[in-house]
């Protein structure tokens, strides 16, 4: 799958699932902060999250938080292959 077309389907997902559109400078912005270690680090991960949540105007609860986290700590995901991780978020193998 080409990253442009990944990209489209990340930002059709988000706009389906939440109403807001996001453009690819927004997921951008947020993701140029993203280091393998934010997604080892639980604090670093639920800032990510509370960013995420904040840029399409979604409250997200603290036990999904605590889901999300638990998911990604547990996960045998490579964090160096952030395209997995989107791939897993949207259900593609």
């Amino acid at each position: 799958m080409a990253n442009k077309d990944f990209s489209k389907d990340v930002l059709n997902v988000v706009k389906k699932k939440t109403g807001k559109s996001v453009t690819g400078q927004d997921i951008q912005k947020i993701a140029s902060g993203v280091k393998p270690s934010t997604l080892q680090s639980e604090t670093q991960l639920r800032q990510l999250i509370k960013q995420v949540s904040s840029l399409v105007n979604v409250k997200v609860s603290e036990e999904t938080i605590n889901e999300i986290v638990q998911a990604v700590k547990s996960s045998k995901l490579d964090t160096n292959n952030m395209q997995q991780l989107m791939s897993m978020m949207l259900g593609k193998k």
